[in-house]
């Protein structure tokens, strides 16, 4: 156990050459190897293979499944290769090498392509459907970027001296159907991280199908699969910032606190509400390995950044304040007092239009779930439950939600002193919940007053403590 598996994500991808001599090389002199690094595909490709993440704007894959023609996913390949190629560009200052990566996106590219056309051709005859490869082809796809950024930083390190070796898990021409477990034991087999450096793809094929399950978050699961199967000391998730108290751009850079140590209990609420530090059953794969997970900020390696294990708090603490867009979908029934059954229709109908839901309270005679959702979809889910209770009232209305989230909030008062913040800045809060385990709070409002909201909870439950954090050692 003497080496440690890391992580790098999509945007500090974006800069690894500045990474060279800091992180990969390291200024302090210290051996370079011990380290397994999973890297992310460049940022913005994955959004152009797929669709992007926040926008939904259809990348290749959109293009692909909804073609009326050949036109829209040709040139979005085309145009998903050339950023390929500006993205490596910007990295690689040798001629030589970047000529190696620009034959390399020509050649998974292409055969890309090749691959699309030839599955049209078969799909054109009336014994197979295009709708039953679609998620293969969502695998082929998101592979390509991290195939890619893995070949480039592995080019980029042999340049600068060091023994990396590219690990390429994207089961590219592959005839093997293996496991996840099998992919990366067949990989890693004969590697010595004391003597090299591995750059493994965050996407790795396998029979399960990591799409299926994970879909955009299959770089974490990958990263936490290896550290576990290889044992390592530690898993080390490289960001472009650190894991603090609140967004820096909402409440000042000045006024964020760096965690320094969590758990995993939080580090799942933030899961819940879109801030992901890690996908939770990657964080499941790590916790049962007991491998403890790191958080850094990559562009600050001597910063030990923030520790994240399954130890309770010290003393009771806010450690963030956070928030995410919801949807309140209420369904009032006057009748539905006393009576079984209304809640598991709700979920039934939220769970066949892949609703995910953030949180939900109840009384007599309503049932009001907060989801992370687009309106057209909840217009769907409305119909279907109208059908269902045709005298229930049903509205879907958008709200925000902020939450405070520490690993230990008893004593603190965190619901009443959030409520008198909010009020004091000039805002109302339209519902509020604690539960008993005392780990996160939660406030509705105005989607409008969801920023302000954070501001006035941070500073009140956060700046106004005085404390600093103690860092991880």
């Amino acid at each position: 156990m003497s080496h440690t598996v890391e992580k790098i994500g999509g945007t500090s991808m974006s800069r690894v050459n500045e990474l060279l001599d800091t992180l990969f090389i390291r200024g302090d002199g210290a051996d370079p190897y011990g380290r397994i690094f999973v890297v992310s595909a460049f940022g913005g490709i994955t959004d152009r293979l797929l669709e992007h993440k926040k926008s939904g704007k259809p990348g290749v894959y959109g293009q692909f499944s909804n073609a009326e023609n050949d036109h829209g996913w040709h040139d979005a390949l085309r145009e998903v290769g050339d950023a390929m190629i500006e993205a490596h560009d910007a990295v690689l200052d040798q001629a030589g090498d970047q000529d190696r990566a620009r034959e390399f996106v020509r050649d998974r590219i292409e055969g890309a392509r090749n691959c699309l056309i030839d599955l049209q051709r078969l799909c054109a005859y009336g014994h197979f459907r295009l709708s039953e490869h679609m998620l293969q082809i969502r695998e082929l796809l998101s592979g390509l970027g991290e195939a890619h950024s893995a070949f480039v930083t592995t080019l980029l390190l042999q340049r600068a001296g060091i023994n990396a070796r590219l690990v390429d898990l994207s089961g590219w021409r592959d005839e093997g159907d293996v496991t996840l477990e099998e992919r990366i034991t067949q990989a890693m087999d004969g590697i010595d991280p004391a003597t090299e450096m591995p750059i493994v793809t965050g996407y790795a094929q396998c029979a399960e199908g990591l799409m299926r399950e994970f879909d955009r978050g299959y770089s974490e699961v990958t990263f936490s699969k290896l550290a576990a199967l290889t044992g390592a000391r530690e898993a080390i998730i490289h960001k472009e910032f650190h894991l603090s108290s609140a967004d820096p751009k909402l409440v000042g850079q000045e006024n964020v606190r760096k965690l320094g140590r969590t758990n995993y209990d939080v580090a799942d609420q933030l899961s819940n509400l879109g801030m992901e530090a890690i996908h939770p059953k990657a964080a499941k794969t790590l916790r049962q390995a007991e491998v403890p997970l790191r958080v850094t900020n990559a562009f600050e390696p001597h910063d030990p950044g923030t520790l994240i294990d399954d130890q309770p708090a010290d003393e009771a603490a806010v450690e963030i304040v956070t928030g995410l867009n919801v949807v309140a979908l209420e369904v009032f029934e006057q009748d539905m007092v006393g009576v079984k059954g209304y809640d598991a229709a709700i979920l039934d109908v939220l769970t066949r239009h892949d609703v995910r839901i953030v949180s939900k309270v109840s009384n007599a005679n309503t049932i009001t779930h907060y989801v992370d959702a687009s309106l057209k979809k909840m217009r769907r889910v409305e119909k279907d439950i109208a059908k269902l209770y045709p005298s229930a009232e049903i509205k879907a209305r958008t709200l925000g939600m902020a939450s405070v989230v520490g690993r230990d909030l008893r004593g603190l008062s965190v619901l009443t002193r959030g409520l008198q913040a909010i009020a004091e800045a000039g805002m109302e809060s339209l519902g509020a919940s604690q539960g008993p385990r005392n780990v996160d709070v939660q406030f509705i409002m105005e989607r409008d007053d969801l920023a302000p909201t954070i501001k006035a909870l941070h500073q009140a439950l956060v700046e106004s403590t005085g404390k600093k954090v103690k860092l991880a050692a």
